[in-house]
């Protein structure tokens, strides 16, 4: 029986889905934005997100760390701690984003986009030309109360008005009559 046991083994066996994993993740690291299924990509994602936590701190230790996980490739462990840790320093989890894509023509595959969240330069200026809105609700606080008094003696006086300007109608009426 399969109790407890989430981890999605891909349909390979555990040296060449790790060898996939590393992979991915160094593309992921070098070009921010990659294509793949959306199965890989949950995948990629429980795997690259700890890489980009330990990035954060740039002492020797993670780097062999990141190092060890990442295929013993200088080139992307650099790109990782110089470019995108200074970038995702302030982010406190979350650093990759899955878009879906819809499905695969030859095999139905549910496709998707996995990118580093901060790289991504159209939703970031979205974002910053974006302005919300605010609403503000009415108070229920003694100047609304007032607020009404004023009101309500507003409409008095506005019917008393009325009241007047009809008694003078008829005045003139009667007048022109006479």
């Amino acid at each position: 029986m399969r109790h407890g046991k989430k981890f999605n083994h891909l349909g390979r066996t555990a040296s060449h889905r790790k060898a996939m994993l590393a992979n991915m993740a160094s593309s992921l690291i070098l070009h921010k934005r990659i294509k793949t299924t959306l199965a890989k990509a949950k995948a990629l994602r429980k795997y690259v997100e700890p890489l980009l936590t330990k990035a954060k701190v740039d002492v020797t230790h993670s780097r062999r760390q990141v190092f060890a996980q990442l295929l013993n490739n200088k080139e992307i462990v650099g790109e990782l701690f110089n470019v995108v840790a200074r970038k995702i320093a302030a982010r406190p989890g979350g650093y990759t984003r899955i878009i879906k894509l819809g499905t695969r023509q030859g095999d139905a595959a549910e496709m998707c986009y996995i990118e580093l969240v901060d790289f991504n330069e159209l939703i970031l200026e979205q974002a910053q030309t974006k302005t919300k809105t605010r609403r503000s609700r009415r108070r229920k606080s003694s100047d609304g109360a007032a607020k009404n008094q004023n009101q309500g003696e507003q409409k008095q006086q506005e019917n008393q008005s009325n009241d007047n300007k009809d008694a003078s109608d008829e005045n003139s009426n009667e007048n022109k009559e006479a």
